[in-house]
């Protein structure tokens, strides 16, 4: 194809000067994207730097108050989700937009179901109502599109049974149920596997020789460069500019995306644990839904990460030190004295903190702002007589907010309004106002951008510093060997093995989560008598 002939081509997609506000908040000014036929374009940016209300206008979530958006070379205005669906767009949130107590059949065709009807050829000519639904077809269709993103389970599990991961990958398979042109993957990644995400590529390869085109939000670099053509880069609710995959380079992209340059090793660098001191001790912790027991221990001050592909157990025995669900059997010591909390309250008197995976539906109360989500676990702290400190309280949220550089108009803000990365900030920040003994951090930095892991990288090795132990779960294999002073692995509910910082490799971990039986690092048998606590 000539290059006038190629001109002459209306784009697939031209947004053009959008501007979307909110209370106190510009979220947008005058950003344009464009994308092409075939074209995987990586959109990236800070948190708040408005990436996906972008996405969500182009998706018919939320109308733009600015500008103009042509689909085919033909404006069009998608006051609607189904405005959106007609012409083709599929949008996967980041955060999961599934019915919990429909099964996964129900999700994927949710909306859609009339196809599916005895009487759905009706709808077309006007009639309304339509039959029954052929769920053998739809449950055939759906076994289809799970299969090809690599979800092997019956199609009629409840999606409330479903991990995270599972979730993500029902959304994706959603997604690919609608005959779209374009498929905005926001965040797609942030928790699978990495054999999941490898599934995930594949098709993303497929869905580009077919002609689709595909906006990819990460903040996953490697990602970005392995898979886009272009990379647009917001700052700030503006746009900064372009780059071609060939001429983008890591710094290149994080100095466009921060307005400033960022070490490339920004990981704090590690300091010599000295301290041998044991704080938290698990013997034979039975969680339930696991027959064998797991055994480790960490040290005062100490980084202990905990590596394993998805449905490994390691939220559910992070769920159990927390007293979310009590382990059936097994013993506990925290300091030298017996542990064993029957629920979360009983873990935060003891000093021991969880930030969850799912920061939205455990982590925070939506509709509370920041203040509010700050004091709620020790609220009674704030009270005098009844009567709630309100001073104090803001004082407090105030401090959390500086301390983390979160980024919000006021503490008065509803969390809601807040981007992914800086409601991960207020979870951070109303444990550290409690000063925990242990932090669990369960996915600390799913989907936050680079500068804004920085920030918490230095301060998981402050607090440590100070002596707080931190347990972290991590997919990120670069996070987990750049962070943990240790860390343990686990593969099918059980736990495999210890790994030393001076053993921690990429191969090292990846054998023992994936259940090789040679892999180095495995637990010493229990001598007799003894309890087989990992403290090595």
């Amino acid at each position: 194809m000539s290059e006038a002939l190629q001109s002459e081509t209306p784009k697939l997609l031209e947004m053009r000067g959008i501007t979307k506000r909110f209370p106190g908040v510009v979220a947008l000014e005058g950003v344009s994207l464009s994308l092409e036929a075939g074209e995987v374009l990586a959109l990236m940016g800070e948190n708040g730097a408005g990436k996906s209300t972008l996405m969500k206008i182009l998706g018919g979530v939320q109308p733009p108050d600015e500008g103009d958006i042509s689909i085919g070379g033909g404006p069009v205005v998608l006051a609607s989700v189904q405005d959106s669906k007609a012409q083709g767009i599929a949008l996967i949130h980041q955060e999961l937009m599934l019915a919990p107590n429909l099964d996964i059949t129900s999700n994927i065709f949710l909306g859609n179901e009339g196809a599916f009807g005895v009487g759905a050829p009706n709808i077309m000519r006007g009639r309304g109502l339509f039959g029954p639904l052929n769920r053998p077809k739809m449950n055939a269709r759906a076994a289809e599109l799970i299969a090809r993103v690599g979800l092997k389970m019956p199609v009629t599990t409840q999606v409330s049974r479903l991990t995270a991961g599972q979730m993500q990958m029902v959304e994706i398979a959603k997604a690919l149920s609608v005959k779209a042109r374009i498929i905005i993957m926001d965040e797609p990644t942030s928790s699978l596997a990495s054999a999941e995400s490898e599934q995930l590529f594949k098709i993303i390869h497929q869905l580009k020789t077919d002609g689709i085109g595909i906006i990819y939000i990460s903040h996953r670099m490697q990602e970005v460069m392995d898979l886009a053509d272009r990379i647009t880069i917001l700052r700030d609710g503006r746009y900064v500019g372009d780059l071609k995959r060939d001429l983008a380079t890591h710094d290149k992209v994080v100095a466009m995306m921060v307005g400033r340059e960022l070490s490339s090793q920004y990981f704090p660098e590690k300091r010599e644990r000295t301290s041998s001191e044991v704080l938290l001790e698990v013997d034979d912790l039975v969680v339930p839904g696991t027959r064998e027991g797991a055994s480790f221990s960490a040290r005062k001050g100490e980084i202990l990460g905990f590596a394993g592909l998805i449905g490994a157990g390691r939220t559910e025995l992070m769920e159990a030190i927390f007293g979310v669900t009590p382990a059936v059997a097994g013993k506990m010591k925290l300091a030298g004295k017996a542990y064993a909390p029957k629920r979360p309250r009983d873990a935060i008197n003891a000093g021991v903190y969880l930030a969850p995976e799912d920061r939205k539906r455990h982590g925070l109360v939506l509709p509370m702002n920041v203040a509010q989500n700050t004091s709620l676990p020790n609220v009674s702290s704030y009270a005098a007589f009844g009567w709630l400190d309100r001073k104090t309280e803001q004082a407090v949220a105030e401090n959390g907010v500086k301390r983390l550089r979160t980024k919000t108009p006021s503490i008065k803000q509803a969390v809601v309004n807040l981007s992914g990365g800086n409601q991960q900030k207020v979870v951070l920040a109303k444990w550290l106002a409690m000063s925990p003994k242990i932090l669990i951090l369960d996915e600390p930095t799913r989907g936050i951008d680079v500068g804004a892991k920085a920030e918490i990288y230095r301060h998981m090795a402050d607090l440590a510093a100070q002596g707080i132990t931190i347990l972290m779960v991590s997919s990120d294999m670069e996070e987990t060997i750049g962070m943990s002073d240790r860390v343990v692995v686990m593969h099918e509910r059980k736990l495999k093995g210890v790994l030393e910082r001076s053993d921690l490799t990429q191969f090292a971990i990846a054998d023992l989560m994936t259940g090789n039986p040679e892999a180095k690092g495995s637990l010493p048998p229990k001598p007799a008598g003894e309890s087989n606590v990992a403290t090595s």
